[in-house]
């Protein structure tokens, strides 16, 4: 069973950037796919962006695509997401999520594992 501990949310203003850590234990990470979602108050979890197994293939939403930056380092089990050009509608809870598996997945019902959170506040 894998664990995953996020880090790196705090308050920052708008324009600004700030760089989430996931930190991943328990089970071979370089197996895993792994991906960020975030959760604003009284919305449903959102997909920000995956990372396939070998880092070589990425996926982003729409609303964060050009600003934020997937990446990861199997060989310290963390996989990374910097966020760059903050907007105050990207204040939210920010997850790390991993899967079995090959393939990326932007939903959330294809991911088991999740951390705990770290909340992200951006203000304007």
């Amino acid at each position: 069973q894998v664990q995953l501990v996020e880090s790196g949310g705090g308050l920052v203003q708008a324009g600004g950037s700030l760089r989430l850590s996931c930190a991943a234990s328990g089970r071979a990470f370089s197996m895993l796919v792994t991906g960020w979602f975030r959760q604003a108050p009284g919305k449903e979890r959102e997909f920000v962006a995956t990372i396939t197994r070998s880092g070589g293939i990425t996926y982003y939403a729409d609303s964060v695509k050009g600003r934020f930056t997937i990446s990861r380092d199997n060989a310290k089990n963390t996989v990374y997401l910097q966020m760059n050009s903050l907007k105050p509608e990207d204040t939210a809870v920010y997850y790390c999520a991993a899967r079995s598996g090959t393939s990326a997945s932007t939903a959330a019902s294809g991911y088991g594992t999740w951390g705990q959170g770290t909340q992200v506040t951006v203000s304007s």
